[in-house]
């Protein structure tokens, strides 16, 4: 019983985000579709791009999310389907890329320095204890009362 117990909370939960096309959906955009074509066979993008002369893109994501436990959400999957338009607004190519093509960019590698230090798990919890006793170093050291 409790074996069962331990194995149902160690099972992660997974959420799906973003984009999720229909069967076959996919296959059916081809080069020569015009924009509202592919919005209606698709919907609207994730997001889109415009490069200047060249026409639009769009991109429709989509990905999987594990989070385990109280462990940071980890993404298994993702699916990414790039479609580039032309100057009259038809599609001129498609690609599909996975998070196995996606790189990390750091866009910002500089951290803030901060005031103060970091605490270990036993200093933030055995760093209170004495502090509000008088005449052990706590907040009301050296104040008396009535004087």
């Amino acid at each position: 019983m409790l074996a069962a117990g331990s194995t149902v909370a160690c099972s992660p939960t997974i959420d799906h985000r973003g984009y999720l096309p229909r069967a076959g959906d996919l296959q059916r955009v081809s080069p020569g579709m015009s924009k509202t074509e592919v919005q209606a066979l698709l919907g609207s993008p994730s997001t889109t791009a415009t490069v200047n002369r060249t026409g639009d893109s769009y991109y429709y994501i989509s990905s999987r999310v594990e989070t385990q436990g109280f462990f940071k959400p980890k993404e298994t999957e993702r699916s990414i389907f790039a479609i580039r338009f032309d100057q009259i607004d038809q599609v001129q190519s498609f690609a599909q890329y996975t998070l196995e093509d996606g790189q990390i960019i750091d866009v910002n590698s500089r951290k803030t320095p901060t005031r103060g230090r970091e605490f270990t798990i036993l200093q933030q919890l055995f760093g209170n204890i004495g502090a509000g006793l008088p005449g052990v170093g706590g907040s009301d050291a050296g104040v008396r009362v009535g004087q």
